[in-house]
């Protein structure tokens, strides 16, 4: 790893959020090199990961990272790892009489979960076809490449999918964490109707006493060993009591780390399971709540999610035209949102040009309107071989990039900031390569940067609207077990063959893909916000649902948050525009 950096610790507050999260953590250990002389690559890991050291002297590097969740979500992982574990100490026995020992028998674990553990034991080495020259005599998976590792465990699990076999988010980590990283909230249940953490106030009450001894503790840990910290980012669920956890979690954040980028991204499944109208309502109420409290207390606040919307009646779930995931499957809409965050979290993990995290909020977060909407093009529609150009050229009419927060974007091209990032074209052309006295074909093929070609194409949508942008041109790389959700027209690097596969021929796995994002504050916000307002106030909540406020807010907390909420949206009416609505609109919204 490299010298100083600026650190980061991550927060995951949420099942959902440790699915994103876990997937995401995935990809960031894919890209690792444990060879101290390989070339430095564009990302900095040690802006997330932390060096230690195993109690028999193996270096490791582990996520910077808090995770919590409630008590059963965890299955076969152990919440305090694997890795320091110095075996049970039999020194305190001193019965010397029989013993009858009960012990449960522990969840089975999945092909992939299997295939680690005898990586780990040193067994996976021998069920490879290997030569006998070229076998590594080692027993542990830290003295053997990263790369060395994905090549295995991709040729062995080729043939098998995860999708029936994922339960919880602990059923595809492929990383090893620090004993202080899962914090389990034993007061609710994952499974099961009792005891659920349902309610923004039962998230809002949880922290105080152990619970927030124990967070502060593991904060001290991971942040006291930092040499320059410029932040947090928090993943935390929207639409569930952790909305009401985040909104107090940030707040300590601000309290504690004042001047530290707070960067929150509030998640939402596509769908829920044994979902029933009451539970649907109080999404909408968790929601609405989180995004005022977590947006007060966050340098920016950006909702993540494939629903259609946040609302009781949302539209189709986002679809991307060169991925078949199924979205009602958390297992597959958090890979594409983890996918895209890879990228969107890129401008400050470079290890070259970095920009700070309070810079890229200041960017983005103009006039305090502290929340963003995110887009993605997961992946970007590029020709294997093609340049930049004519990738964009092709893309004239229409971005490619979909809303990843229910966001749709305004027509008219109004943004107040913009932070656009693109990673993956590695050994494509950025520029064209026309011969010498060629005409162009467009503008974008007589321009001398990959930068300025983008920026060009960019503001051709926003003509007038702030914009900042990056290149990285290494790709996520997508190992086992990342979901193989990409049509047959990708080829193994993620761009579009030509000619395509014929009909019923197997495609290769699809190793990394092009990914095109954008963070944007602007007038798209307007109605998202707006629609959460009218959700959370169309009724009488002391008569519809009195058991959201039992643990609570109070009823005056509870009227003050929606009108905050129906402040924050009118921050992003565009009044200067034919997209500002009439009198007798803004009347309604009013009462």
């Amino acid at each position: 790893m490299s010298g100083l950096c600026r650190e980061v610790v991550t927060l995951q507050l949420g099942h959902y959020s440790n699915f994103v999260g876990t997937h995401w953590w995935n990809l960031q250990d894919a890209s690792l090199s444990y060879d101290a002389e390989s070339p430095l690559g564009e990302i900095q890991s040690d802006v997330v990961f932390r060096e230690g050291e195993t109690l028999g002297g193996h270096v490791t590097y582990t996520p910077r990272l808090i995770a919590m969740d409630l008590k059963g979500s965890l299955r076969t992982l152990r919440k305090e790892g694997s890795l320091y574990d110095a075996g049970k100490d039999t020194s305190a026995v001193t019965w010397e009489g029989s013993l009858m020992m009960h012990k449960e028998s522990p969840p089975e674990k999945n092909s992939f979960l299997e295939d680690l553990d005898k990586f780990d034991n040193g067994e996976i080495l021998a069920e490879v076809d290997f030569s006998s020259s070229s076998k590594p005599q080692c027993s542990a998976a830290a003295s053997v490449s990263v790369d060395t590792v994905n090549s295995r465990l991709d040729r062995i699990q080729r043939g098998y999918r995860l999708e029936g076999s994922v339960e919880v988010w602990s059923d595809f980590l492929r990383i090893h964490l620090h004993p202080r990283t899962i914090s389990v909230i034993h007061q609710y249940n994952h499974h099961g109707e009792a005891d659920r953490l349902e309610a923004f106030g039962q998230g809002e009450s949880l922290l105080q006493g152990s619970v927030l001894e124990e967070l502060e503790d593991r904060l001290h840990f991971f942040v006291e060993e930092c040499d320059y910290l410029q932040g947090f980012q928090v993943f935390c669920d929207l639409a569930d009591g952790f909305a009401g956890l985040g909104s107090k979690v940030t707040e300590m954040l601000q309290d504690s780390y004042g001047g530290r980028g707070i960067l929150t991204f509030g998640s939402a499944p596509v769908s829920h399971p044994d979902s029933t109208p009451v539970k649907d309502l109080y999404h909408v109420l968790n929601c609405a709540l989180g995004t005022v409290h977590m947006a007060n207390h966050s340098s920016f606040f950006c909702p993540l999610t494939l629903r259609g919307g946040l609302g009781r009646r949302p539209s189709s779930p986002t679809a991307f035209t060169h991925l078949s995931y199924n979205p009602s499957l958390w297992y597959h809409s958090s890979s594409v949102l983890a996918l895209a965050l890879d990228a969107l979290t890129v401008p400050y993990r470079l290890r070259s040009n970095s920009v700070p995290m309070w810079q890229v909020a200041d960017t983005l977060a103009v006039s305090g309107r502290k929340v963003v909407a995110a887009y993605g093009a997961v992946p970007f529609p590029m020709m294997h071989g093609a340049s930049l150009p004519d990738a964009l050229s092709s893309c004239a009419d229409a971005l490619p990039w979909k809303p990843l927060s229910a966001c749709s974007e305004p027509g008219d091209g109004r943004c107040y900031g913009q932070w656009a990032t693109f990673r993956g074209l590695e050994g494509e052309k950025l520029l064209s390569s026309l011969a010498p006295g060629t005409k162009p074909p467009t503008p974008l093929h007589s321009l001398h940067s990959g930068e300025d070609v983008l920026a060009s194409y960019i503001a051709s949508f926003y003509p007038t609207s702030p914009l900042a942008l990056q290149l990285v041109s290494a790709p996520s790389k997508l190992t086992p077990p990342f979901p193989q959700i990409f049509s047959q027209s990708l080829g193994a690097q993620g761009f579009l063959q030509s000619p395509p596969p014929p009909s019923g021929c197997l495609a290769p796995a699809v190793a990394s893909a092009p990914v095109l994002t954008s963070l944007q504050s602007g007038p798209a916000l307007e109605p998202f916000l707006s629609e959460l307002h009218r959700g959370a106030s169309a009724f009488d909540i002391r008569r519809v649902a009195p058991s959201f406020l039992a643990q609570g807010p109070e009823i005056g907390d509870y009227q003050e948050a929606l009108e905050e909420l129906r402040l924050l949206a009118r921050c992003y009416r565009d009044d200067s525009t034919g997209m500002s609505r009439s009198s007798s609109e803004e009347d309604d919204d009013d009462d």
